[in-house]
């Protein structure tokens, strides 16, 4: 697997290619590995400023200024949010023992994958392996979108726009987890070509 690959994986918190009957309990050092990655991982730094720039350009909100003051505030806004929630996330997850990683269905047929990663976006494993409500991904999304507001100007400051972030991420989220359960049919066959031929 590619370093570009494993950073896409990293940052959509995919167990690579492997599926459901693959899943094995994480040990702490292994969440605390994960988590520290993630913070550094460049796909949310290349995220954040392509994030910020269509801020910018939609004047989002009109309280930043333009030019490279207003990019700076939107790019950083969008980074401490991401911080904010992978940080409650991960602090949740580790105290009530979820695994947020998604792993691949092995399903066949389009709609019964798809319907796998819609559900699945709102479901953590814990250690013995079976599906719960995910605490810790919600309680960082609603954490983000909610403590983010005490920074944000007039327009964007109530709860009510809170709610609305919130709502965002939730729905990425979804669309995300259907994108994680098909991505690994286009790394396989790439996987698969980058491996030395052994007579």
């Amino acid at each position: 697997m590619s370093k570009v690959t494993k950073a896409v994986f990293d940052y959509l918190t995919m167990a690579g290619t492997a599926t459901a009957t693959d899943f094995k309990p994480l040990t702490q050092d292994e969440r605390n590995s994960q988590y520290l990655k993630s913070l550094i991982n460049p796909v949310l730094y290349f995220k954040g400023a392509l994030s910020g720039a269509i801020d910018l350009s939609n004047d989002k909100p009109h309280e930043w200024e333009q030019g490279a003051s207003g990019y700076a505030k939107r790019t950083g806004n969008i980074l401490a949010q991401y911080g904010i929630q992978r940080t409650v996330t991960f602090g949740l997850s580790s105290l009530l023992h979820e695994d947020n990683r998604y792993f691949g269905s092995g399903k066949k047929g389009f709609w019964r994958r798809t319907g796998y990663a819609v559900a699945g976006s709102f479901l953590a494993r814990h250690d013995n392996g079976k599906l719960f409500p995910s605490v810790s991904l919600l309680g960082g999304f609603a954490a983000a979108a909610f403590v983010s507001r005490s920074w944000q100007p007039s327009s964007t400051r109530s709860m009510g726009d809170g709610a609305v972030s919130f709502g965002y991420s939730v729905g990425y989220n979804v669309l995300g987890g259907v994108a994680k359960e098909f991505l690994p049919d286009v790394v396989r066959p790439l996987m698969k070509r980058r491996k030395p031929h052994t007579p």
